[in-house]
Formats: C-alpha cells, structure tokens, sequence
C-alpha cells in the first residue's frame, strides 16, 4: 500500500427489496426507508437508503482487501441521503502509510457526483 492507491466497490443497485431486507437484517424499521405512502406523507417523493447500508458497503470495500481484524478505525460522515435505485460506488485512497498502518480517505458517490458519505479508516499493513 502506497499512498495514491485506489480500492474501489461499485455497489449493487439499491432497490425496495434491498431496502427492505437491510432494514430486517438491521432492525431499522424506519418509514423513509420502506413506506412510500409514510414518505409522500411528510413531502419525501421516495424511500431513500439507510446511511447504515452505505457504510455497510464501505466496510465491504474494507473487508475484501483486507482482514477484519487488521481495521484499526472506521468512521464516516453522512452528507447526502442515497435515494432509491441508485448505484453508489465506495472508494477508499491511501492518503498517508505510517507505523504499519494504512491511512485512506472514504468516499460514497452517487453516479451524478453526489457524495453521500466521507469518511476515513486506518489499516495494519504487512511488511
């Protein structure tokens, strides 16, 4: 790892099934993410993804490079709420290498450009 390198997750497509699902694996039963009429309601055109699923997926950008137990840090910002049957794609940038560990930028965007999620993480790098 070298700072410049990209790993980059293009994410399934966020249907109502997926949405759905998440929120009874995740026990997130809020209305925004499964109930249109309860959206329409109080002026929200659509359900929307749980920000929790986005970080999902970058924990998955995370996870199928390196092994859990080599994560150090994970934290993320929400900024953009991820709407239904979009298609995000995780990136994570080594930003710095230093003491072993790994330093990356996280980014969720959404195919119009829309940043939904910035974050950053540190991992145990091999020698």
């Amino acid at each position: 790892m070298q700072p410049g390198d990209t790993l980059i997750l293009a994410a399934p497509k966020i249907t109502r099934s997926t949405l759905a699902l998440y929120a009874g694996a995740s026990g997130d039963h809020n209305p925004v993410h499964i109930d249109l009429d309860a959206c329409r309601a109080v002026g929200i055109p659509d359900v929307f993804a749980h920000g929790m699923l986005s970080m999902a997926y970058l924990g998955r950008l995370l996870t199928d490079r390196f092994p859990q137990e080599r994560i150090r840090s994970f934290e993320v910002r929400f900024s953009a709420i991820t709407p239904v049957n979009s298609t995000p794609t995780c990136t994570g940038t080594v930003t710095r290498v230093q003491d072993g560990l790994a330093h990356l930028d996280l980014t969720v965007t959404l195919p119009d450009g829309t940043v939904t999620l910035t974050g950053s993480a540190a991992v145990t790098i091999e020698r």
